[in-house]
Formats: structure tokens, sequence, C-alpha cells
């Protein structure tokens, strides 16, 4: 469906996440990844959904002078918010562990806001689900920080892992957004495009 509508344009993802292309190559979409380094650094006063969406404008942003008219770029930011705080990449190992220790035993959010930029136009959209963990003891925090080292990762966990499979109990909301893409919102925002 969408190869079709865009046979004449030039998908961009702008996203080193393996979790992300995957999600595009499903959707049966031909793009191209292309990266830059981005400062991931935003206000102080914002707060869930508005650090997403400002952080995936951002990422798009450094794109504008690249951009043909055909082109079509993707960019997208995806938090865990708990306790009216953002929890983004770990630091290190310990404060991974830290927010895994946190969010044992409680609900918390996860927010992914995707930009969506072409040379006229610019949209931003973003999904939240919900997810609720069991109660994790440190010996298995532990053990998943260890053995799937997931520092890459909003959270320090990635749902898809040994972590989802023993330690959700619910999620409400869409799994796809979880993992970094709400892959319903962007097949909607592209095929209106």
């Amino acid at each position: 469906m969408l190869n079709e509508k865009f046979k004449n344009h030039r998908i961009i993802l702008a996203s080193g996440s393996p979790r992300r292309q995957q999600f595009l190559k499903e959707l049966d979409v031909d793009f191209e990844i292309q990266l830059k380094d981005i400062e991931e650094i935003y206000p102080e006063h914002l707060q869930a959904e508005e650090i997403t969406n400002f952080l995936a404008k951002l990422k798009a942003s450094a794109f504008t002078l690249d951009l043909d008219d055909n082109d079509i770029l993707i960019t997208s930011d995806t938090i865990v918010w708990l306790n009216n705080k953002a929890l983004g990449k770990p630091k290190d190992y310990d404060d991974a562990f830290e927010m895994l220790t946190e969010m044992s035993g409680t609900t918390h959010k996860v927010i992914t806001s995707v930009c969506i930029k072409t040379t006229i136009k610019e949209i931003v959209f973003y999904d939240e689900t919900l997810v609720t963990f069991t109660a994790l003891s440190s010996d298995e925090i532990k053990y998943y920080l260890n053995n799937y080292k997931p520092f890459d990762k909003a959270g320090s966990y990635g749902i898809q892992e040994w972590i989802g499979l023993v330690a959700i109990e619910k999620i409400e909301g869409s799994y796809a957004n979880v993992v970094g893409l709400p892959t319903h919102r962007l097949y909607q925002e592209l095929m209106k495009l």
C-alpha cells in the first residue's frame, strides 16, 4: 500500500534503532536509513509528550537542508514517564538498575513521538501506552541487565525481551508504541500525506 502510494518518493528513516527499522520493513515500506549525531537535550520545563515531540522535531530539523522535494523523513523519540519525570536511555548500569527498581511493581507510561517532514510540511504526533510491571527482585533486575544489556532503550528495558515475558502484567494501548514506533498511527498519517 505505502510503496504504491510513495513510488515516486524517497522515504528516509532517521533512526539507528533496529526495532524501528524492522517495523518499517514489516509495514512493507522501502526506505533508507540516514543518521545524524544530535544532542538530545530539551528545555527542563517540558513534560511528558512535550519532551518527545520536541526531540522528534529536533532530530528532523537536522535534515532540513538535505531534503529534496520527493523526500519524506521520519524521526522518532521514546521516553518512559514515571512519577512526573522522563526516563530516557540509561547513562550506565547503575542508572539502568535504578530505573528498573523504580518501575518495579508500578504502572508507567511509554510515550513515543514521530515527526514526518517534507520540504513543505511537518507533522508531529505521539502515542502513549500504559505498562504495568510486577514487583521485580534485585536478582531479576541484575539478571536482565547482565544478559540483555538494554542500555540503548528508554527506561532500560525492551518489552520484546525476557523482562517483557516475566515482568509485564498488563499493557493498555499499542505494543508497537512500547517497542518504539506507533506503527498504526504512522501508517494512518502516511496514508493521509
